[in-house]
């Protein structure tokens, strides 16, 4: 196997997942990217991380973007003698966002362009599948590798993901709080198991939602009605469900991004009297702006 030199620079946007309803299977990509630049060398390991999580993260073989790449070296047949990575973080950590999906899936697109052929040894099926088995379910993972609105899931095959279209009006607005929640503290929250009415609404909001997106969005509202997972994390997160009570109160689209405690809004695009108004409901200390929907998931620049 050959390495490419490199450095080798890839792209890897935000991603919300859940949507409300579809816990577990749906997930949007936004337009909010880091950016990875990775080569080989000679020997070590050598890792430079700014803006989020700079001086939290680890800066040794246990940071997520080496694991995965080591992952995709070992799953291609190979290692390099030594690697260097810098990361220009973007997307906030702990906060709903798919920022460790972004890195695993970063990681892996990185391994495969410094390896000559890499597209052949690791195609996109088998890259994916893999990213999904190192976060362990398919949601966020999904849209960060392929961009766009997906539908994935787990079953005898393995990991799966499927491209929905969505409606070119079609725009969000994240409000980012100040603090964040690990995933596992919000999915300690979850029940084993819930009433068969919840599990059929919530089905059917799902199988709505896909239209919506695709055509309706003015059905969005409706769509997003969750049964299954946001209530019962509101104790790790109650001002969120606060900002999502009050917002579908006024008729907006609104859920808990992925496990949360960012809030997402389904907007129609930047500067509209609806993307305005959504802004001025940021509360105090939290940070808002509109994100477009990203369609090219994770790329590397020329």
């Amino acid at each position: 196997m050959r390495f490419v030199p490199g450095p080798v620079t890839v792209t890897v946007p935000a991603t919300s997942a859940n949507l409300g309803p579809g816990y577990d299977s749906l997930g949007l990509a936004l337009d909010l990217r880091d950016t990875l630049t990775a080569s080989v060398a000679a020997g070590g390991l050598e890792i430079e991380v700014s803006g989020e999580g700079a001086g939290a993260v680890p800066l040794d073989e246990t940071h997520l973007v080496v694991r995965a790449m080591r992952a995709a070296f070992a799953q291609m047949g190979g290692e390099p003698a030594g690697l260097r990575l810098r990361c220009r973080n973007v997307i906030p950590h702990a906060r709903g966002m798919g920022s460790s999906s972004a890195a695993i899936v970063g990681g892996i697109v990185l391994a495969r362009a410094l390896v000559a052929g890499g597209e052949l040894l690791l195609d996109d099926d088998a890259a994916f599948r893999l990213a999904a088995e190192i976060e362990g379910h398919p949601d966020n993972v999904a849209p960060a590798f392929y961009g766009g609105f997906t539908i994935s899931g787990h079953d005898d095959d393995g990991f799966y993901a499927v491209r929905a279209a969505v409606d070119p009006r079609v725009s969000a607005v994240v409000f980012v709080p100040p603090t964040g929640v690990e995933t596992k503290v919000a999915r300690g929250l979850l029940p084993d198991a819930v009433p068969h009415a919840d599990a059929a609404a919530d089905a059917g909001r799902s199988a709505l939602l896909v239209a919506a997106l695709a055509s309706q969005p003015e059905q969005l509202h409706r769509a997003t009605r969750d049964y299954l997972h946001q209530d019962y994390r509101r104790p790790a997160m109650p001002d969120s469900l606060a900002l999502v009570d009050d917002l579908r109160a006024d008729g907006h689209a609104a859920i808990v991004s992925g496990a949360g405690p960012t809030v997402l809004a389904f907007s129609d695009g930047p500067d509209t009297t609806l993307t305005k108004e959504l802004l001025t409901r940021c509360p105090e200390g939290w940070a808002a702006r509109h994100l477009a929907v990203d369609t090219s998931g994770a790329v590397v620049d020329a």
